[in-house]
């Protein structure tokens, strides 16, 4: 059987199980035991190369990020800073198109699941007295709660990417911002072209909570401008957070504590395994010459393969924890062309029917759903050809 054909099956495992809601980290467990089927595995050297894995430094920095990214949200909630940063939003912008996007956008900063539902009434209050149908408030919701995934390194699909393909989180943030910014320009021309421009009398008192968007500085300035680990600077923000709120130790202990779930432990635990086996059973190596003999370029699996399982998974942590460790044994890769994969992948997720935000906002908003894609399409698109003409730029110029 074809090394193509059987890592395919694979993929195919690892849907299978996802459409059966088994989660992420799980699945690429599970998936990682066909590799004993398919391949010829020394079972003596196995269990060192596991351990090795799974003790590296990559992989410990992986853990303590997702970790920590989950204690860091729960302090800001705990502090009442993120209420204090609602507040802030609704006020701060007095332009009523940068008013009604505002509320996606700023609680979008922070991953929590199912957030959809938190901006969804929001918008629907900041944007009475408009003629926005529900198809466009929903799109509103949804689209300006997802730039952020693909620069903010609170988010756990990009510092998994980092983790995998060795490219430094400042350097994918960095290749992946113009993206970001055609993504939130090309939204806001097709979701505000029919509200009447106005301007919003400010108040004065709520403005001096300002101050609550300095922690969400604090933790990505360090990691793109001095290139800190991301663990770090969490932890240091942490700290800082409940020093300057006088949080007991009791208290401190409950945040750091929140964020260590078993959820984060098997997802590392899972995309090790997966990636190690990957190597470990030479299917990698056997699959980029099959590709070579095909004259497949290289390139069309960056883009497609990460779209595809995007699509099927509906979340980032989906298409990076499966795809990347192939994709980066295929060629040598350059920084760039893992941007694009990532970029790819995200095209999917966003346009997936799986996609929880998706789900919520439609619910909310009662929107029709064909209504909602009409926008979603294009507009993730547009994000896809961006990046394929950076990618054509740095690629001619490298």
């Amino acid at each position: 059987m074809p090394d193509i054909v059987k890592v395919l099956l694979i993929f195919i495992f690892i849907l299978f199980l996802l459409s059966r809601k088994i989660y992420i980290g799980y699945a690429l467990i599970f998936s990682s035991l066909l590799f004993l089927v398919f391949y010829s595995i020394d079972f003596y050297k196995l269990p060192s190369v596991i351990f090795n894995g799974l003790t590296s430094k990559v992989s410990l920095n992986l853990f303590l990020s997702l970790t920590l990214i989950k204690s860091f949200e729960y302090a800001l909630k705990q502090t009442g800073l993120m209420s204090k940063m609602t507040e802030v939003s609704q006020v701060i912008f007095t332009n009523k198109k940068i008013s009604i996007i505002s509320m996606p956008l700023i609680i979008g900063m922070l991953p929590s699941l199912g957030g959809a539902y938190l901006s969804a009434p929001m918008v629907e209050s900041s944007t009475k007295n408009t003629n926005m149908t529900a198809d466009e408030k929903a799109f509103v919701n949804y689209w300006y709660r997802h730039p952020w995934e693909l620069i903010l390194p609170l988010y756990p699909g990009i510092v998994l990417a980092s983790a995998i393909s060795g490219v430094s989180l400042r350097d994918l943030i960095i290749y992946n911002l113009p993206v970001a910014i055609i993504f939130f320009i090309f939204g806001f021309l097709i979701s505000m072209r029919n509200v009447k421009n106005e301007n919003i009398q400010a108040n004065k008192n709520i403005l001096k909570n300002i101050y609550s968007f300095i922690p969400i500085c604090f933790v990505l300035f360090p990691v793109v401008i001095f290139k800190i680990d991301l663990y770090l600077s969490l932890f240091l923000n942490i700290l800082f957070l409940c020093l300057w709120f006088k949080v007991n130790m009791k208290k401190l202990f409950e945040i750091i504590r929140y964020g260590f779930t078993l959820d984060v432990v098997f997802l590392v635990v899972g995309v090790i395994i997966f990636e190690e086996m990957l190597k470990f059973s030479g299917a990698v190596d056997a699959v980029a010459s099959e590709i070579t003999h095909l004259g497949i370029e290289p390139i069309y699996v960056f883009i497609f393969l990460p779209l595809f399982v995007g699509l099927i998974t509906g979340v980032s942590i989906g298409f990076v924890g499966s795809t990347f460790p192939l994709l980066l044994h295929l060629k040598e890769t350059f920084p760039y062309e893992i941007s694009l994969a990532f970029v790819a992948g995200y095209t999917g997720v966003m346009i997936s029917p799986l996609h929880l935000c998706l789900i919520l906002t439609r619910n909310y908003f009662k929107a029709d759903m064909k209504g909602i894609y009409r926008k979603i399409i294009p507009a993730t698109f547009v994000m896809l050809f961006s990046a394929l003409i950076e990618f054509a730029i740095l690629r001619y110029y490298s």
